[in-house]
Formats: C-alpha cells, sequence, structure tokens
C-alpha cells in the first residue's frame, strides 16, 4: 500500500514565510529556513516552497533564500513561483529542489510543460492550480490568486498531465485559510480525472481534516496544509499516529 505524505507549504512573500485567507490578508509567520529545517526534523514526508508574488511581480524566484532552505533539510523539496521557462526549472533545481513546480508560467506558456517534462522528466514536474468556483464551475486562476483566467480547471488539469506533468497539486481558493476542511468535491472531480498523484491543498484545520480527506478519497497522495502546522495547531508527528489509528498508512 502506498503511504500517504503529510506536506507543510511555505508561502514566500519578500523573504518572510506568510499565511492568510482566500489568498488574501497576509501576515507574517517565519523565517523560511527556520521553518524547513524544523519540518525536516519533525517527520515531514516533503516540503512546498511558493515564492507567492513572483509571478504577480514578474520577477524571479528567490534563489539564495531557496538555496539556504534546501541545504537545510533531509526530505524532497517542491518549488514554486515565477517559473516561466525551462531555464527557471534548471536554477531552481541546481538551488536543491527536487520537484518544480508551475502555475502562471504553464497558463501563458503550456508547451512549458512538456519542455520541461522532456529535459527533467514527469516526475520533476508539478503542475499547481488556483482553482475558485465561478458560477458553479471550477475556474483556474492566475497570478498567486489574482486572475480569473476563464479556463475550467479539470480540462486543464487533463490537459497538463497529459504533456508530462507528473503530479497535480489542487489549492482551492474557497476553502485557503478557513480551516473548514478540505475541498472534498473538487479533488474527488481531480482524481477521477487524471492518474497521476494528487495533492490536496487549502482548508485543513484540524488532524480529523486529513483523516476525512484520505478516508473520503483514498486517490488523493498527500495532504498539504500551512497555518495548521506554522502555529502548532496540529503536530506532524501526532496527525500520523492518528492517521496510523485509521489504518491509514503513513509513514512515522
Amino acid at each position: 500500500m502506498i503511504t500517504k505524505r503529510i506536506i507543510p507549504c511555505l508561502d514566500v512573500k519578500d523573504g518572510r514565510v506568510v499565511k492568510g485567507v482566500n489568498f488574501a490578508g497576509l501576515s507574517d509567520v517565519s523565517s523560511p529556513v527556520d521553518l524547513a529545517k524544523y519540518y525536516s526534523d519533525c517527520g515531514a514526508d516533503e516540503l512546498v516552497f511558493y515564492d507567492i508574488t513572483a509571478s504577480a511581480e514578474g520577477r524571479a524566484l528567490f534563489t539564495d533564500i531557496l538555496t539556504e532552505a534546501a541545504s537545510q533539510i533531509f526530505i524532497p523539496l517542491t518549488v514554486g513561483g515565477g517559473i516561466r521557462t525551462v531555464e527557471d526549472f534548471d536554477r531552481v533545481l541546481k538551488c536543491g529542489a527536487d520537484k518544480v513546480s508551475v502555475n502562471s508560467g504553464a497558463i501563458a506558456d503550456p508547451d512549458l510543460i512538456g519542455a520541461a517534462a522532456k529535459k527533467y522528466g514527469d516526475q520533476c514536474v508539478v503542475l499547481s492550480c488556483d482553482i475558485k468556483r465561478v458560477d458553479g464551475a471550477f475556474h483556474v486562476f492566475a497570478k498567486g490568486g489574482r486572475e480569473d483566467t476563464g479556463m475550467e480547471a479539470i480540462a486543464w488539469i487533463k490537459r497538463g498531465v497529459s504533456m508530462g506533468a507528473g503530479e497535480v497539486v489542487v489549492n482551492s481558493i474557497d476553502t485557503d485559510g478557513v480551516k473548514g476542511g478540505f475541498d472534498l468535491p473538487m479533488l474527488q472531480a481531480v482524481c477521477d480525472a487524471v492518474d497521476v498523484p494528487v495533492v490536496a491543498s487549502g482548508g485543513a484545520g484540524s488532524a480529523q481534516d486529513f483523516v476525512t480527506l484520505f478516508e473520503t478519497i483514498p486517490a488523493v497522495s498527500a495532504g498539504l496544509a500551512a497555518s495548521i502546522f506554522h502555529f502548532g495547531e496540529v503536530e506532524i508527528v501526532r496527525l500520523k499516529q492518528l492517521l496510523r489509528e485509521n489504518n491509514i498508512n503513513v509513514r512515522l
């Protein structure tokens, strides 16, 4: 049985980890380097590092902070933010990333997915999708959730996977930071559409929310969260013990 992954997410703005609600109202949390080391030491399976304003500001990702963070951890690291070219993939991987997450850059140039997959392998390319309901339909948003592309999300995800994305992160803007639980209908729709690992993001408010996620949608590969880990509301070791008690396979 494949183990489920627990993944803390570091949203980085101006060199600091921040957290908001529904992708807005950002508040300062901590140093990304300190948090990365903490999570690596306390049982996280992977770590995600997003430079959340790089795309909106049209600049490259902070490589100095990334390099320092990567040097402190011993778990796989996925990095995203401002990834627009294959050269950006190369730069981030050389800083210590294991996988590269694309969102706005892939929306602007879908061929980026295939080009990066061909050069670095499907397993290296993560398609991150910020999704929000608009008039009852799932829409893809770009530039850190600021811009409605008008694209239907499930069709976009299927296209991205067909072009070589080896993993999909589903960020529900509707549930982000609200702590009411993961967006199960959205996640089910994505899992039904593709056969690559799907990572659930947005909405976790308790350890029980992870149990509900994996029990309700066994096809989900991993649960990703930020504030509940950053503020000590849920400890990863205890979360994994709870999952084990509920017969959900995790790495302890």
